[in-house]
């Protein structure tokens, strides 16, 4: 591809003309003065165990500490990401986070490596496979990559659990609540509750933890009631529950296996129905007490693992991991004129719902040298399995809505990282994919004209690069640049349910073909004292990509040329060894060929990118009991080019207090603390649908008690 070859010989060229110097500092990204004692970050999802600061792309570390934080503000996951990353989209507030994106394309999501993402059938359920109140880090690799595999075409997102604390026996308890302050009643209030207990014993560790959230109903800036999504599904009116389990064994001072579960489940409490809202006059959806039709939507997910690790193989070092991911996605019943079938009811009268379900097993080997060449040279060499087998029926009569299909892949893949200079490393990187998808014959439903569809085997063989420099010209600051790519298929589901002229089989169907995101970033590191400054330029080019339409309320799919591109920056400021400020500040802008002629002539809209958007926090600690935090979130105004999609931004203001009492501690949120009102960003610029003109949750307080025995 000349893209591919213009910015392979750009980065020869600059290594070229490099000079030496030294390395620069490991500090972490967001770390302050007394990170600077700790060890690196290092970042096991990039498979070659890469430290941050030295990473040829940006990598964002979210620490336990943030995490804590923002729980305190929101249960939400997706508003976790949103607070932290200003790239990714701003949280729907839903079950379903279709549209959330970073950079502009879809993430991989993993739990300690294990695949949560669903390429095949993506349901945009794929944050919501975990309690993050579970999670001890969040590594976030940003750009389209293919180390991991398939799906990462907006970058990785790492989800690293909690780990066993010192001691034989430990336990911790966590309760919070959570309230509206208008309209209060029983209804609106919402509370969580979190146990684990962990420990070390001599060559063995464990941990154990439960939790559970029962979310009641949300109110807006103005005390309305939010509208809830009954199909899609919903996090306002839902229960769920995690329960977390860790069992490691040392068999040596270099060998170790570990066995993790996780079991997560959400579901609906189905007890509001959702009310139109009009968009014109600005008045958003509510909701009124009722019992919506059929099965409550809900998620059901098993995360299990089992590794390997090996620190001293011949002076190597090998990782392994056997992995299986089971997951249903359930959503809610709807009359849509999809589901409708004068064989089975009346038209119009029949109600049914969609169902995703997906397995997953795999493995990951990865086999490091570190030593070569004086220590200059370390390479890293694997190779990665995955069954992936899933359908979605229609869960009320049983019917075929995408058929069973099968998607077998096996990768070998190397990455290398070369210090050629003191202060010059370059990073290189081959991955191999052999895949094939298998399709079963089915007939569509009769809304499309029940139409056979013969099935077959597509072959996919891709070779995907990636290479990168990082230069330190001086002491504490370093350039990088990297190019990489990032393999993806469409969406199967909505290319085969879509399906209504007869004679389509499996083997002639061109939306069916693979996607290859080709991603270039240029960025700059500066850690001097107080100071820490990131910035970098990225851009992605899939030349067949995926575009994300909705047809009368239904998500469709549309293979089209794409091309995103921004630039992210982050200013950090330590007062004093207290009080830390930070600004960051993200700009993306996507476009698109929407007439097949070459040209990127169209602006992707809000259900592809994410709005401009700046964060500022203040973190302080004001004595050794007491510590507070305030972020201020704005997204830019944006149009697009519909008109109805246009985007008038806002403000949010969130806060948290911790006081350490003699035992345990207690801490207060406050969420939306100036109690906007507000349309949030996929109800104004990605989707134009009455029902789902959702206001943003307006101001709530959280009052939450932790304590360590």
């Amino acid at each position: 591809m000349a893209f591919r070859k213009t910015k392979l010989a750009l980065m020869v060229a600059v290594a070229a003309l490099s000079a030496p110097q030294s390395q620069a500092q490991d500090t972490a990204p967001d770390s302050g003065a007394e990170d600077t004692l700790m060890p690196p970050v290092v970042v096991s999802a990039s498979r070659s165990n890469i430290e941050a600061d030295k990473a040829p792309q940006t990598v964002v570390i979210i620490k336990k500490e943030e995490i804590e934080r923002q729980l305190a503000i929101s249960n939400n996951s997706s508003d976790l990401l949103s607070s932290i990353l200003p790239s990714y989209t701003p949280s729907r507030g839903k079950m379903n986070g279709s549209g959330e994106t970073l950079r502009g394309r879809t993430p991989l999501i993993l739990i300690d490596g294990v695949p949560q993402s669903n390429p095949m059938r993506p349901t945009g359920r794929e944050v919501h496979t975990i309690d993050f109140a579970m999670v001890e880090r969040i590594e976030v690799i940003q750009g389209a990559n293919a180390i991991n595999g398939l799906g990462a075409t907006g970058g990785t997102i790492n989800i690293i659990t909690k780990q066993p604390a010192k001691g034989s026996f430990n336990q911790h308890v966590d309760v919070q609540a959570t309230l509206p302050t208008s309209n209060l009643g029983s209804d609106v209030m919402s509370y969580k509750t979190t146990y684990r207990a962990d420990g070390r014993l001599d060559k063995l560790d464990y941990l154990f933890s439960i939790g559970y959230d029962d979310q009641g109903l949300y109110r807006d800036g103005k005390g309305r009631t939010i509208g809830v999504d009954n199909t899609q599904g919903d996090l306002m009116d839902s229960r769920s529950y995690d329960v977390l389990g860790k069992l490691g064994y040392w068999i040596d001072d270099n060998q170790r296996l570990q066995f993790t579960v996780n079991r997560y489940k959400i579901k609906s409490k189905a007890n509001y129905i959702g009310v139109a809202g009009n968009r014109q006059l600005g008045i958003p959806s509510t909701s009124i007490d009722g019992n919506p039709e059929g099965t409550p939507p809900s998620n059901d997910v098993l995360t299990s693992s089992i590794s390997y690790s090996h620190f001293d193989l011949a002076g190597m070092e090998l990782s392994a991991m056997l992995f299986n991911q089971e997951f249903e996605g359930l959503f809610g019943a709807d009359n849509s004129a999809t589901f409708q079938d004068a064989s089975i009811a009346p038209v119009g009268t029949l109600f049914d719902q969609s169902r995703a379900v997906a397995s997953k097993y795999g493995s990951k080997v990865g086999l490091t040298k570190s030593d070569l060449l004086d220590g200059r040279l370390k390479l890293t060499a694997g190779f990665d399995t995955l069954l992936d087998k899933g359908k979605q029926d229609l869960y009320g009569t049983g019917r075929t809505y995408v058929p069973e299909s099968e998607y077998r892949n096996l990768s070998l893949f190397a990455q290398g990282e070369y210090q050629i200079l003191d202060k010059l490393t370059l990073h290189g990187g081959v991955r191999k994919e052999n895949a094939d998808l298998k399709v079963d014959s089915y007939r569509t439903l009769a809304a499309n004209k029940k139409v056979l569809v013969e099935g077959g085997t597509l072959k996919f063989n891709e070779t995907l690069l990636n290479a990168g420099i990082v230069y330190s010209p001086i002491q504490d600051v370093s350039l990088f640049t990297s190019y990489s790519e990032g393999f993806g298929m469409p969406d199967i589901g909505r290319a085969l349910r879509s399906i209504n002229k007869p004679g389509q089989s499996i083997g002639n169907m061109e939306n069916l073909e693979p996607i290859l995101t080709e991603s270039v970033e240029v960025g700059a590191r500066i850690r001097k004292g107080s100071w820490d400054f990131d910035a970098s330029y990225f851009r992605s080019d899939s030349d067949f990509g995926t575009r994300i339409v909705p047809i009368n309320g239904v998500f469709m799919m549309s293979r089209e040329k794409t091309r995103i591109q921004g630039v992210e920056t982050s200013l950090g400021y330590r007062f004093n060894p207290a009080h830390r400020a930070k600004l960051s500040y993200a700009y993306t802008k996507g476009r698109y060929d929407s007439d097949n002629d070459g040209s990127l002539d169209a602006k992707l809209d809000g259900l592809n990118v994410a709005p401009n958007r700046v964060i500022a926090t203040w973190s302080a600690n004001w004595t050794a009991k007491l510590a507070s935090f305030v972020q201020v979130q704005h997204a830019f105004n944006q149009s697009f080019d519909d008109p109805a999609k246009e985007f008038k931004g806002y403000t949010l203001v969130d806060a948290t207090v911790n006081y350490k009492l003699p035992k345990g501690e207690l801490r207060l949120g406050v969420a939306n603390v100036f109690d906007k009102d507000y349309i949030t960003y996929y109800s104004q610029s990605a989707l134009v649908e009455p029902k789902r003109y959702f206001a943003g949750r307006g101001r709530t307080v959280t009052l939450g008690y932790s304590l360590g025995f």
